[in-house]
């Protein structure tokens, strides 16, 4: 009945259409027709209907029945074809519309349609409103849509157009809404400005449109006037932002974005925008203050997005009353946070240098909901702002140094809105109030890397306060680790259905742990580990988890068996009593499950005769490798010239008349022998300082290394031995010429490090998983791993046969105790899967004891890898391997830049490669700097330079300091010594002379001989390929001026867009 009467309906309809309207000719049916043949409707509801001509009762007449499909009341023709979002596919053929003349509105967007734009299009001269957005169209867009003189609206956004936007824009007077954003179209902005003209809308966002902003006053007046909407976000625009003259010709403009580009500049005034309502400008180049205007009302701002720049100085106030969101997130603002804030919802202030009290935020009258203080320097006690902030969703204030009782956050009124709490790494101490778990919203609490005690105030911690207030069910993630918190883990815990992640590790909790584990179906990780728990593990805890760690506990039983998959790790170290079926036997006694009491001797007749007779034989091996090198030492001071000093050395005692462990034999003729040093020996075996190069090259010589053209560079590079840890104990030579195996000892120096009483200081643990003594370090065997302008490196093995790599630093480096800590602590508290991370520092009463502590990592060093000639131990790099290294570096470097702590001190040999051939790496010697007093940090950056790999500006800074800017250069060298595999100290001879690696590299991209730069292991054919010039692109942009280089997280979306 129901169809009948539509029938009825569109007959009527039709009838009163054909009383004076026109006739469809037969060529526009044909082409429409024509054109369904493309279109596959398998999924589109309902179905295209359209039938052939003979189907209608008259065949000229307009189809307005058929979807989609709209024809002029007057003329009769068809006008429109709209088939948005219909779930339509297919190929088209827009060749075959050639014969609809009339056509004025072709909307195809929110299809899965492909195919080609063909040049034709361009003669359908009456179209006014073209919409192919949301599709998979592909190839260029043909220059011939520049003869549709009539297109008033253009949208090909969210397809795979490529190539450059064809000329002839100003030919479309009449266009008001131009959408390019999500292909990959080039071209040069500037000409779009210049020919376009009365365009209100514009974006060309998530492109490759390149260029700058700075552009005559004539190229942009015809735009300027009209435009609203301007949006050239994700592309690659470099050069200055518009000038005072320019910007304020754009009086209409609403709508500003140009995020994730390579601006660079300061910014001009806004003060004669007055329409401006959205301004977004994050993660360019840009820097110097921000202009006074955007922050005091005098333009009507709703957002203000300047994140991810250079912006320097102080926020007095911010005293609009028109914004909502702020976002001055990681630059380099400091001083005070603003004392007045008028009105935003969104306030975000996060990774930049702001200090003093955190309690002026008290004197806001903004309100908002979402507010981000975390990395700062931010001090005092958290104010209990409930009735100020009673809107507040989101509370970071993590990474500062605030300190005190954390407040109730809690009325009657309520902060019910709560939904996000994150206050980890601070030093907040005391208990946690029971109002933290009563609000009904909340679903992440961070409160780890404190100093909090008490019990976890949940109803079965006898905390009366909480006795009236409601539990919730709502969290997601639970994070309380490293505290000092103790008792029991309640059994309400199960009461959080939702729980996703549990994080306790680290505290002092203790008893068994609650049965009702199992009821947290939801729960992805779990970490309980470093704690006092005892008794079994729940059965049936969640299958699905992805992360779980119970070590360093007391428990015991059987591991259930859907935890039995998780790897030993998870239960060992500790929880002797705990049977991990098909695991050993005796946990306590395998070198992976550590229980830092020390080691059980057995067999202890067979071990001593064993040791005695090694004893024996390596005196004979040493006195004679002696006598030889005795030999070998006067040949080659009589050779070089060098005035013949007794070297004095005791090698019972370890002293010498110049103590160094260069001084070692390492040359692969004479192995090397385990030997026992003195305490006196390692307090000043690394106290040479940069002064001293012309002795250190003699020490170079002393160890057989080649002396040409290394010995030269061993006086200009003063750690032409740089510290990284090797199995092999083989050296790189990250500032000189290739490393060849024969310089390097297969056998590498053993330090033993036997005083007990030697190490008297203490020992902090920012990772109380570590469970060890001074007195055990002290008499910990420790292999010389390298050496630095830091230090000595060394692999030292504790008795229970669990390894760290110690970083002995070297007297007058670091600061004093107070200020060491509170930095060790900041960046202890990293944790990322490619950082190595730091697990704990000594302090020793004497000023030559300064330690740290981090992990083992087996492996070898990024230069090893790359430098290492016949014969060799790996086989050269790919370049996908190298792109991978590149692109895991960059990862770990936005890790760090998102925290405002520069790296420092990267190069190739702090970039370890581990698991061949996926090659994961491992970043070390990150944040050292924020340990060092000014005296250190120069010398750091002295040596950076002598190796090159430091920034120009360092260089020639009067009180240099390590900048994201300067890591940025840096990791630009390293990835032009991937490409060429040349060092980045390596002096290269060419026509214009000889030049260091970067100008190499810059001139060779200058007179296009880019090939030149590739290394003939990874090059392929003739001619570069794309994904080479690409990096090689990269890499260029990031030794650029300081103001014109990209931030780290533009470069690594750049890499991660490469495809090999």
């Amino acid at each position: 009945m129901s169809l009948f009467v539509s029938l009825v309906t569109s007959l009527c309809f039709l009838s009163v259409l054909l009383g004076g309207a026109g006739a469809v000719t037969e060529s526009e049916l044909r082409s429409l027709l024509e054109f369904r043949k493309g279109i596959r409707d398998d999924s589109s509801n309902p179905p295209i209907s359209w039938p052939v001509t003979n189907g209608l009762s008259d065949p000229k007449t307009c189809p307005d029945a058929w979807p989609g499909i709209s024809c002029d009341p007057e003329i009769g023709s068809i006008v429109a074809i709209n088939l948005d979002r219909r779930g339509l596919s297919g190929e088209l053929k827009f060749s075959t519309l050639l014969g609809l003349t009339s056509l004025r509105n072709l909307s195809l967007s929110g299809n899965n349609f492909s195919g080609r734009v063909v040049p034709a299009l361009g003669a359908i001269s009456s179209l006014q409103h073209l919409d192919l957005s949301d599709n998979s169209f592909y190839g260029p867009i043909p220059s011939r849509i520049t003869d549709l003189w009539g297109l008033n609206y253009l949208n090909l956004s969210a397809n795979r157009f490529q190539g450059g936007f064809p000329s002839g824009l100003r030919n479309l007077q009449q266009l008001r809404f131009l959408d390019l954003h999500g292909n990959e179209l080039w071209g040069d902005v500037g000409e779009i400005f210049t020919e376009s003209k009365n365009v209100e809308f514009v974006d060309l966002s998530c492109n490759r449109f390149h260029g700058g902003l700075s552009l005559p006053l004539d190229n942009i007046s015809s735009i300027s006037n009209t435009l609203h909407h301007l949006n050239l976000s994700h592309n690659t625009l470099n050069g200055g932002f518009f000038t005072p003259d320019s910007i304020g010709l754009f009086k209409n403009l609403e709508l500003l974005d140009l995020e994730n580009n390579q601006i660079n500049g300061k910014l001009p005034p806004f003060g004669s925008l007055p329409s401006l309502k959205l301004l977004k400008l994050g993660r360019n180049q840009l820097f110097g203050s921000i202009p006074e205007e955007l922050l005091q009302g005098l333009i009507p701002l709703r957002e203000l997005d300047l994140s991810r720049n250079g912006f320097t100085g102080s926020i007095l106030e911010i005293n609009s009353t028109t914004l909502s969101v702020l976002n001055l997130s990681l630059n380099g603002l400091s001083g005070d946070l603003p004392s007045a804030l008028k009105r935003c919802l969104v306030i975000d202030l996060s990774g930049n240098m702001f200090s003093g009290d955190i309690s002026v935020i008290q004197k806001w009258e903004a309100t908002p909901e979402f507010l981000d203080l975390s990395s700062n320097n931010l001090s005092g006690s958290l104010p209990d702002f409930v009735s100020a902030f009673s809107r507040l969703s989101v509370l970071n204030i993590r990474n500062n140094s605030l300190d005190g009782a954390l407040p109730s956050l809690w009325d009657n009124s309520g902060l019910s809105q709560l939904s996000v709490v994150d206050l980890s790494s601070n030093q907040f101490s005391g208990s946690i109030p029971a109002s933290f778990f009563s609000f009904g919203a909340l679903r992440s609490l961070n409160l780890s890397l404190n100093n909090l005690t008490g019990q976890i105030p949940l109803r079965n911690s006898h905390a009366s306060e909480l006795l009236a207030l409601p539990f919730y069910s709502q969290m997601e993630l639970l994070d309380l680790s490293t505290n000092s918190l103790m008792g029991v883990l309640p059994g309400d815990i199960s009461a959080m259905e939702r729980l996703a992640v549990l994080k306790l590790a680290n505290n002092k909790l203790s008893g068994e742990l609650p049965s009702d584990l199992n009821k947290l179906t939801g729960l992805k990780d779990l970490d309980l580990s470093n704690n006092s728990f005892k008794g079994h593990l729940p059965d049936k805890l969640p299958p699905g988890m992805a992360g779980f760690n119970v070590s360093y506990n007391d428990l015991s039983g059987m591991v259930p068996e859907n935890l039995r998959h998780f790897p030993h790790s998870s239960f060992y170290p500790g929880n002797s009593k705990l049977n991990l079926p098909g695991g050993t036997t005796s946990p306590g006694s395998t070198p992976e499950q550590l229980s830092f009491r020390g080691r059980h001797h057995t067999k202890s007749s067979i071990r001593i005769a064993i040791i005695v007779a090694s004893v024996g034989t390596a005196l004979m091996i040493l006195f004679v490798l002696f006598a030889y090198h005795r030999t070998q030492l006067k040949e080659f001071q009589g050779r070089s010239g060098f005035t013949d000093q007794p070297p004095g050395r005791d090698v019972k005692v370890g002293r010498s008349s110049r103590p160094s462990f260069l001084n070692f034999n390492s040359n692969v003729q004479h192995p090397s022998s385990s030997l026992s040093f003195s305490n006196d020996h390692l307090l000043t075996s690394n106290s040479r300082s940069l002064s001293g190069q012309t002795e250190f090259a003699a020490e170079i010589s002393e160890q057989g290394l080649p002396v040409g053209n290394t010995a030269t560079s061993a006086t200009t590079n003063p750690n032409l031995l740089d510290d990284y840890p090797a199995v092999s104990g083989r050296r790189s030579s990250p500032g000189g010429s290739p490393l060849s195996s024969p310089r390097f000892s297969e056998q590498p120096v053993m330090l033993d490090v036997y005083s007990p009483d030697r190490l008297a200081g203490e020992l902090f643990f920012l990772d109380a998983s570590l469970k060890f003594t001074a007195e055990e370090l002290s008499r910990a065997p420790a292999e010389v791993l390298g050496r630095s302008s830091h230090g000595t490196l060394y692999k030292a093995t504790l008795d229970n046969g669990y390894m760290l790599t110690v970083k002995w630093l070297r007297i007058g480096l670091v600061k004093h105790k107070k200020d060491f800590a509170k930095e060790a602590k900041k960046f202890g508290s990293l944790r990322h899967p490619n950082i190595v991370p730091l697990r704990a520092y000594y302090w020793g009463p004497r000023e030559q004891e300064r330690l740290l502590l981090s992990d083992y990592t087996r492996g070898d060093s990024l230069a090893l890898h790359l430098y290492e000639t016949t014969p060799r131990r790996y086989s050269p790099l790919s370049f996908s391997q190298r792109l991978k290294v590149a692109v895991d570096v960059a990862s770990c470097l936005l890790y760090l830049h998102d925290r405002s702590m520069p790296h420092g001190n990267l190069k190739p040999t702090n970039i370890i490669l581990t698991s061949s051939p996926d090659y994961t790496v491992r970043l070390t010697d990150y944040c050292l700097h924020r340990l060092m007093t000014p005296a250190g940090i120069a010398e750091q950056i002295l040596n950076m330079g002598a190796l090159g790999y430091c920034a120009p500006e360092l260089v020639s800074a009067a009180k240099p300091n390590p900048t994201l800017k300067a890591d940025v250069y840096t990791f630009g060298v390293i990835l032009m010594e991937l490409l060429t595999r040349r060092s980045a100290g390596d002096i290269i001879s060419g026509q214009s002379g000889a030049v260091d690696l970067p100008d190499w590299v810059r001139l060779c991209d200058q007179e296009g001989r880019r090939m030149d730069c590739i290394d003939r292991d990874i090059a392929v054919g003739e001619e570069i390929s794309k994904a080479m010039e690409d990096m090689l692109a990269v890499s260029l942009r990031c030794i650029g001026p300081v103001n014109e280089r990209p931030n780290i997280r533009q470069v690594l979306d750049d890499l991660s867009s490469i495809s090999v």
